[in-house]
Formats: structure tokens, C-alpha cells, sequence
């Protein structure tokens, strides 16, 4: 057994840690357009028309039923192999990623609204708010405010997730660990630190997560 030594870690770190950056960028623009895409979705999920509670279920039933590493190659490679678009890392990352995560928020959105006591919508409209205005105005401010914890959470999950982006040759964290471990065959001490950081980071994220649910549980 060979004698561990972690300076490969410590001689890499710049370069360790600027695949850090690009793994926080890229999963909060994916968390932002995930959210959005997510809270449409969780909107129309709700909705009274049939055809697109239909459509909403359906595409969070296919994308939370299939691995994202095959979402993430069917975006680079699947669509440049049938000439449509060839998209370059950084965007197709993106878009996988924000699709996947559009899923989850969807009915974490949902989950959110369905949590206002239905007596919050009895009263706006009672008031003559319609529903768009109820909607905007009473139900939604007060749902946000209960889903920002599980979307803090959804943050981290994408933070971790986007480890598999190494399989189209992102940049990012888990490529250049690979990187590193390619050139000086130190593959325990190179992983070993690598889940180092990704672990500090999303640390940091939980310890916000949890003092969200704490200042929520508060004010509810």
C-alpha cells in the first residue's frame, strides 16, 4: 500500500477551485430557470383545464422517471447527432439541468400553493379580488415563502447533480478532478478532495437552508 499524499491536492487547488465556480454558475442558472419553468408547470398543474393538467404531470412523470445523465447526453449529443442544434456545453448543461430540475420545483410549486389553507382564496374573493389577483397577491406570496427552504434544498441537489456533466466534458468540479487524477495517477488523494469541496459547498447551503425554515417556522 502506497503512502498517501494530498500536495496534489494543495498544488491544484486554483484549478480545483475555479471548476468550483463554474459548478455554483451553472447550477443557480439552472435553479433560476428551473424555478420558473417549475412554477408554470405547478400552476398548470393546478389548473381546472384537463389537456393541461395532463401535459404537466406528463412531463414531470417522464423527466423525474429518467436517469439525468441520459437527459444531459441526449441534450449534447442527441440533438447535434439529428442536426437540429449544436449546442456547446455550458448551454446544453444548462438547459438538462434546468429541465430536470423544472420537474421537482413543479411540484414543490404545487405542493406550496395546495398548502394555503383554502379559506386564503375564500376570503380574496370575497373581497371581489378574481382569481388571477387572489392568485398574485394572497396565495402566492404566502406559498413562496413556505417553498424557499425545499428550493434552497433543490440547489444543493443540482450543486451534486451536476457532477454528471463531466460526461459531456464541462469544466467543471468533477472534470477537472478527473483531469488531475489523469496526469498524476493519484486517484484517492485527487477524489478525496474534490468531495472535499463539493461537500464544504453544499455545507454552506444546507446551513442556509436550514436557517430559511427556521425564520419560516417563525413567522407562520
Amino acid at each position: 500500500m502506497r503512502e498517501l499524499d494530498f500536495s496534489v491536492v494543495f498544488e491544484n487547488l486554483p484549478f480545483i477551485l475555479q471548476g468550483a465556480v463554474l459548478t455554483v454558475q451553472i447550477s443557480a442558472v439552472a435553479v433560476f430557470v428551473g424555478f420558473l419553468i417549475g412554477s408554470v408547470v405547478g400552476l398548470v398543474k393546478l389548473s381546472s383545464i384537463r389537456p393541461l393538467r395532463f401535459l404537466a404531470t406528463a412531463y414531470i412523470e417522464i423527466i423525474r422517471g429518467t436517469p439525468l445523465l441520459v437527459q444531459i447526453v441526449l441534450i449534447y449529443f442527441g440533438l447535434a447527432s439529428l442536426n437540429i442544434v449544436s449546442l456547446d456545453r455550458f448551454t446544453a448543461g444548462v438547459i438538462a439541468l434546468s429541465i430536470n430540475s423544472g420537474a421537482y420545483v413543479g411540484e414543490i410549486v404545487r405542493a406550496g400553493i395546495q398548502s394555503i389553507d383554502k379559506g386564503q382564496m375564500e376570503a380574496a374573493r370575497s373581497l371581489g379580488m378574481n382569481y388571477v389577483r387572489s392568485m398574485r397577491f394572497i396565495i402566492l406570496p404566502q406559498a413562496f415563502r413556505r417553498i424557499i427552504p425545499p428550493l434552497v434544498n433543490e440547489f444543493i441537489m443540482l450543486i451534486k447533480d451536476s457532477s454528471l456533466l463531466f460526461a459531456i466534458g464541462f469544466a467543471e468540479l468533477m472534470q477537472r478532478g478527473n483531469a488531475i487524477r489523469a496526469r498524476t495517477y493519484k486517484d484517492f488523494e485527487v477524489f478525496i478532495g474534490i468531495a472535499a469541496v463539493y461537500f464544504i459547498m453544499t455545507f454552506i447551503l444546507s446551513r442556509v437552508a436550514s436557517y430559511v425554515e427556521r425564520r419560516t417556522r417563525i413567522r407562520d
